[in-house]
């Protein structure tokens, strides 16, 4: 921090969220800035409303003396919204500036039915949610979203998405921004896209894993897709393509939704595992039934769900020799033991030794709300960036 030209009030703001200096004489001793200086700082960031004081700290000093007053950011003064769709249901909630789920709703919405019907839906739900939640729509300060397709990061838009016909090079980030003005009459605010698999992975990371440097969390549900957090930060690849594990080619025959043979997802995906127990005649048409028969310890669909994590366990053994992980983490309708199972069987078979020595492969900690988590943090992350916190202070006159 001390090697910077310019220490900002933004970059003030940075220390206290992250802890890292949390009263003003901490502050003063790693900006290396005077204390008037870091006042003046400071009293922009208290008029904005995003710091307050806390109780008194520890007495530094050996003669005594007064505690120092602590700094802390002041979650209360915005809220964010989130939504996390799949191919046939979604969530959205209302979240507080620290990852806090205050309001939430689950239902169908189909990604098929396209993004204008399905974005418009969503603006509703926010407009509810923040009723339920007991929140103005002026307070909202930005809006992520998960989507199961590959994003372009600095559009927000899907590109070419295998299972989101109608959505490719559409503005979502527009559209769901109009459809929460439209619902609520409040201004619009930033709207922030990410695959749903890069979102789950942040969430996932930032709340039970903030200490592992390497973490690699694999979705399996209507398709196979992976979210990749390194240093804290996603690894999104060149144009926003990495972990799309579904479609690696495996040596199948099965046509896949994207057009190709072979795909893993064509034959390992909780979509290919429900259409290989309908074909047995049992009832399945999605990931989610066969969840559903998963928990119900169906026979056949712990036996077809096990073969599955072994065809993806085989894969991810390149993985986790490429990216040496610490977490590997299973999530989505298959991420039960069976396909746990499975998985470990043939990572550990295949993965050199040494790359799985202090590996652990685990199943989500937050379940369904691991999306929603991972978008509001996106979020709090964008708009919180120091450089993004002066230009919000100039805007706000402060």
């Amino acid at each position: 921090m001390t090697g910077r030209v310019q220490v900002s009030a933004g970059d003030l703001l940075e220390l206290v969220r992250t802890g890292r200096a949390t009263t003003r004489g901490a502050l003063q001793q790693v900006t290396g800035l005077s204390r008037a200086t870091v006042g003046q700082r400071l009293d922009r960031l208290f008029r904005a409303g995003w710091l307050r004081e806390g109780a008194g700290g520890p007495v530094d000093s050996p003669l005594g003396g007064r505690p120092s007053i602590t700094l802390e950011f002041d979650d209360a003064h915005a809220v964010v919204l989130a939504a996390d769709l799949d191919t046939r249901h979604a969530r959205a909630a209302v979240l507080s500036l620290t990852g806090e789920i205050l309001a939430e709703h689950g239902g169908t919405l189909v990604v098929e039915d396209g993004p204008e019907k399905v974005l418009g839906e969503l603006g509703r739900w926010f407009a509810e949610l923040l009723v339920k939640a007991g929140h103005e729509a002026d307070e909202v300060c930005g809006i992520g979203l998960a989507v199961p397709g590959p994003v372009d990061r600095e559009s927000g838009r899907v590109v070419q998405p295998p299972i989101m016909p109608g959505w490719d090079g559409y503005d979502t980030r527009g559209r769901l921004a109009r459809s929460f003005t439209e619902h609520t009459g409040a201004p619009r605010v930033p709207v922030l896209v990410d695959n749903d698999a890069n979102l789950m992975a942040y969430g996932e990371q930032r709340t039970g894993y903030p200490g592992c440097s390497a973490f690699v969390l694999v979705k399996v549900s209507t398709g196979i897709g992976a979210g990749v957090v390194v240093d804290g930060s996603l690894f999104r690849g060149v144009d926003g393509g990495a972990g799309d594990l579904g479609h690696i080619r495996v040596g199948a025959d099965a046509l896949c939704r994207c057009g190709s043979y072979g795909c893993l997802a064509a034959v390992a995906s909780g979509g290919a595992v429900a259409r290989r127990l309908a074909e047995a005649g049992v009832r399945a048409a999605s990931g989610s039934d066969v969840r559903e028969l998963l928990a119900a310890g169906h026979p056949e669909a712990v036996g077809l769900a096990r073969e599955a994590g072994r065809q993806v366990g085989d894969v991810l053994a390149t993985v986790v020799t490429l990216l040496n992980p610490g977490v590997l983490m299973i999530a989505g309708d298959l991420a039960g033991t069976p396909f746990l199972t499975g998985v470990r069987e043939l990572l550990y078979q295949r993965a050199l030794p040494r790359s799985t020595a202090h590996l652990e492969v685990v199943t989500s900690r937050l379940g369904e709300r691991a999306g929603l988590v991972g978008a509001g943090a996106l979020v709090v992350e964008h708009l919180y960036a120091p450089e993004r916190v002066e230009e919000r202070l100039l805007a706000l006159g402060v």
